[in-house]
Parts: C-alpha cells; sequence; structure tokens
C-alpha cells in the first residue's frame, strides 16, 4: 500500500488531506479501509485510476484482516467494508471496458452482501449486475435484476438506490421503443432525486429525459434538458457527465445542420473522455467525429475515427455500440459502391440489433439493408427490409408516444409547481411563526418588568405613607395581572393537556388561582401588619 497524490478541487482537499491524515494516524484497520474508500469516493469522477488504486488498498487491508478470523462484530464490519469496495472496484472496470472483470467483482460483492443479510448493499449489487447486463446486450437478464432491486429497496426505502434503478429501467424501455414507459420511469426518478437533493442524479435524470426527447426529433426540449444537465455537471466538477452532456449537444447540433458548433463539442468531450480513462466514451466521441466526416464528404477520414470507434466497442463487449458502428460503415461502404462490404456490416448490425431487441438500430440496419437489397436488383428483399425499417421507426414516433411525452411533462411540471408551492407556504408560515414569536417574547419581556417594577411598589407599602385601603387595592391589583400573566403563559400548554375541553381547563386555570391566593394573602397580611406598625410608631 502507498499514498499518492492528485488534482483535486479546493473545496476536497481539505477532507482529502484528512482522510490521509487517518490513514497515515489511524489505530484500527476499519478506519484505514474507511478512508481509503471516502477517498476514492471523492476522486473517482475525474481520477478513476487513482480511485482504483485506493479501492484496491481497502481491499488489501479488508481482506487481510479477516485472513486472521476476527470477533464476529469485527467480521461483519470488514466484510461489509470489503464488499463495498469489490462494488466500487467493479464500477471502475466497468467504465474501462473490462465488463467480464467488472461483473465477477460485483458478484463477489454480491455473495458477502447476502452472506452478512445488508439489504442496502444487495440492492446496489443487484443494480449494478442489471446495468452490466444491458450494457451486454441481455435486456431481459437486465430487467430481471432492476425489478428485483426494486421490490427491495421499496421495502428498505432507500431512496437514493430507488431513484437509481427507476432510472435504469426508464433507459431500458427507451431503448425498447417504449417511450410512456421510459418517461413514467424518468419522472419518478427525478422526482425522488429532487426530493433527497441529489445534484449529479438529477443531472442524470435530466439528460435522460432530453435523450428521449432526442429519440423522438423533438431538438428543441432535447437541447433544453441537455443544457441543463450540462449546468449541473459543471457545478459538481463530474468530467464524465460533462463529456456525456458536450457529446448530446454535439449531436443536436449536428442534426440541426451546425456542423462546426457540433465538431467543437464533439472533440472537447472526446478530450476528456481520453483525459479520465473512459473507454466507452472514447468509442462513443469517435463515432460521433466520424459521422460529421461523413457529413462533410470526408469518406476516408469518416472511415478512419469509424473503425477506431468499433474496434473499441469490440473491445468492450458494447453491443448497442457495436450496432451503431456496423450501420454507419456499411452506410459509408454503400456510397462508395462497395456493396458486398455494406452488406456484411448490415447484416451484422440488424443481427445485433434484434438480438438486443432495440427499435431504432434494427430500424436504422434495416433501412441500409433495404438499399443494399434495392442496388443489387433484389426488390421483394429490399421491399421487405423497408417494411421493417418503417414499423420500427414508426413504434419510436407515433401519435400516442408523443402524447405520453406530454403527459409526462405535464404531469412533472404540475408536481413540481406542487412542491415549490408548498414549500414556499412552508417558508411562509415558518417566516410569520417567527415574527409572532418575536412580538410574544417582547411583549413578554415588558409585561414581565411592569410586573416586576409593581410588585417593587407593592414592597415598598410600609415605607411610603399610603392607607390601609390604597394598599389592599394595590396588593390585588399587582397579584390579578401576576394571575392574568401565567395564564397567557401557560395557555398553550393548558390547550394541549385538555385538549381544548371548557372543564379540564377550568380546573387547570383553578389550580393556578389557589397556587397564587396562599400568596396574596401572605403578602397582604405581612405588608398591612408593617403598615399598622408604622402608624403606631
Amino acid at each position: 500500500m502507498f499514498l499518492l497524490t492528485c488534482a483535486v478541487d479546493a473545496q476536497d482537499k481539505g477532507a482529502i488531506d484528512s482522510l490521509k491524515s487517518i490513514i497515515e494516524e489511524a489505530k484500527h484497520d476499519t478506519s484505514v479501509c474507511n478512508a481509503y474508500l471516502g477517498w476514492g469516493e471523492r476522486v473517482h469522477l475525474n481520477n478513476p485510476d487513482t480511485a482504483l488504486i485506493l479501492w484496491q488498498n481497502a481491499q488489501e487491508v479488508a481482506e487481510r484482516n479477516l485472513a486472521t478470523t476476527p470477533p464476529p462484530a469485527l467480521k461483519v464490519k470488514y466484510s461489509l467494508l470489503l464488499a463495498n469496495t469489490l462494488n466500487s472496484i467493479g464500477y471502475i472496470h466497468f467504465g474501462h471496458g473490462k465488463i467480464e472483470e467488472s461483473l465477477d467483482f460485483v458478484l463477489r460483492g454480491l455473495k458477502i452482501f447476502e452472506n452478512i443479510g445488508d439489504k442496502n448493499g444487495l440492492a446496489n449489487s443487484l443494480n449494478s449486475i442489471g446495468f452490466i447486463y444491458y450494457h451486454r446486450g441481455d435486456i431481459p437478464k437486465a430487467l430481471e435484476y432492476y425489478h428485483k432491486v426494486l421490490r427491495n429497496l421499496e421495502a428498505t426505502g432507500d431512496k437514493n438506490g430507488l431513484a437509481n434503478v427507476l432510472n435504469n429501467i426508464g433507459v431500458i424501455h427507451k431503448d425498447l421503443g417504449d417511450i410512456p414507459y421510459a418517461l413514467k420511469y424518468y419522472h419518478k426518478s427525478l422526482k425522488i432525486r429532487e426530493e433527497i437533493g441529489d445534484k449529479m442524479g438529477i443531472a442524470n435524470s435530466l439528460n435522460n429525459i432530453g435523450s428521449t426527447y432526442e429519440y423522438q426529433g423533438d431538438t428543441v426540449n432535447a437541447l433544453k434538458y441537455y443544457h441543463k444537465s450540462l449546468k449541473i455537471k459543471e457545478e459538481i466538477g463530474d468530467k464524465s457527465g460533462i463529456a456525456s452532456s458536450l457529446s448530446n449537444i454535439g449531436g443536436i447540433y449536428k442534426n440541426q445542420g451546425d456542423i462546426p458548433f457540433a465538431l467543437e463539442y464533439y472533440h472537447k468531450s472526446l478530450m476528456i473522455q481520453e483525459d479520465i480513462g473512459n473507454k466507452r466514451g472514447i468509442a462513443g466521441s469517435l463515432n460521433n467525429i466520424g459521422m460529421i466526416y461523413k457529413s462533410q464528404g470526408d469518406s476516408a477520414k469518416a472511415l478512419e475515427f469509424l473503425h477506431k470507434s468499433l474496434k473499441r466497442r469490440e473491445e468492450i463487449g458494447d453491443k448497442k455500440g457495436i450496432a451503431v458502428s456496423l450501420n454507419n460503415i456499411g452506410s459509408i461502404e454503400l456510397e462508395l459502391g462497395r456493396v458486398t462490404n455494406a452488406l456484411n456490416y448490415g447484416m451484422r448490425g440488424l443481427e445485433i440489433a434484434r438480438e438486443i431487441g432495440s427499435p431504432r438500430l434494427i430500424s436504422a440496419n434495416s433501412r441500409l439493408l433495404s438499399k443494399v437489397a434495392k442496388k443489387q436488383g433484389q426488390f421483394q428483399e429490399a421491399l421487405e427490409m423497408y417494411e421493417l425499417h418503417i414499423l420500427m421507426r414508426d413504434s419510436i414516433k407515433n401519435e400516442e408516444t408523443q402524447k405520453a411525452t406530454i403527459r409526462q411533462q405535464t404531469k412533472y411540471e404540475f408536481e413540481k409547481a406542487q412542491l415549490v408551492k408548498e414549500q414556499e407556504e412552508k417558508e411562509a408560515t415558518r417566516l410569520e411563526a417567527e415574527v409572532t414569536s418575536r412580538r410574544d417574547n417582547l411583549q413578554y419581556s415588558v409585561i414581565l418588568i411592569a410586573i416586576l417594577v409593581l410588585f417593587g411598589g407593592v414592597l415598598s407599602i410600609g415605607f411610603v405613607n399610603v392607607s390601609e385601603r390604597m394598599a389592599e387595592g394595590i396588593i390585588f391589583f399587582s397579584f390579578l395581572i401576576l394571575f392574568e400573566f401565567l395564564l397567557v403563559l401557560a395557555d398553550p400548554y393548558i390547550e394541549g393537556w385538555s385538549g381544548g375541553a371548557p372543564g379540564i381547563k377550568l380546573l387547570f386555570n383553578a389550580g393556578i388561582a389557589a397556587l397564587i391566593f396562599p400568596a396574596h394573602a401572605f403578602f397582604e397580611a405581612r405588608l398591612k401588619g408593617r403598615l399598622v406598625k408604622n402608624k403606631t410608631g
């Protein structure tokens, strides 16, 4: 194990320095392990390789202590730390495109969570496994794991985990062309993330909603949501998220024909992806830049970038990305008159698109194959492929889907407005209560001072020449004011205890009067005696 340095934001430096101190000075290895985990969490977005080293250190500490057969309670602690560490390492391997390694680490973490009965950890592992299966193109398996997580989290009440899995289920429904369900899950996820103040989650939800609008050809709303997402990601310093948003915005500008702007955003995204070593992101950016060169008529440059993208996607097993790259390369091969090559790429693309069940990719590849068949004079095949293209295209952009999008958006805006209204009303009530409290406290203070002055006058009787009748009046009036003041102070409590019942309130008031009466009689007798004594003296 060793400590290392890395570039961090100023706001994180203090926290990281504290974690370093714990690692160097802690007397117990559980603290050291937690510090490595916490440090990795601080830096994993911008420095995944650094986070990997830190989490491997945590793994080594936990495994070393478990090998010594610690007491049961300590064994559970180290097991929990090890499971969380394995999950985190799996996350880094996934980002590096090592899908099988990632799955192996997460499954090891899952087994530990099951053994110690940690429901939240179990849910996180199941969610990660579903996410990995999704990116492997195994949609049924991904949904199976996501719904297991959903049932688990609804039972435990883990809102953060619940928001994540709802978002992931939404992603799958979008890819399957089921837009109403996708939006339903996206908005559920967004609502929870706003409630718990999860900025990174909110940014991801906004990005996914923007992606759904783009999926339907609504570039105006897509761009609006992408920019909202980008702004939050920049605020929290999420480099991976910033790169993703820049790529998405570049895609919109490309579709709008603004090629220079699109290329600028794509290159910005690529630079960040290369900086953080995100192979999936690099492959996506290379593909996008290749398509820009295609739109400019530079086929050689386009194929260069697209083949680089395809190679990386094949290395990491990204089936969805592979189907996209095959379709894009096939389209250029057809434009160059290399029909056989186009056919091979289109057939491979369609096979993978059908395997993962993506209507959009089935539509794109069947359209390519329709053009290829037409070039070859196979008109029946061309017609069949064209019909498949139209069927898949219409399943994405039908009228009911468009209406569902509007309904979900309206519902979300209404619920958000209601939430804002409730918060404003609560804030107004709080401010009004503060004003009332300040007013009451001021008045209580004035009354108390007045009572003290009044009792000062009562106590001076005997030293000042007043008649006996006047003295009785002053004493009676003073105790009457005191009684009323005590009633005002006690009234809120009496109201709560009595439930507002008049008979019970009367008993409480009588009790206060019974306490004051002896004091009144005592003071009256003593002061009148002093008055008589002074007169006779």
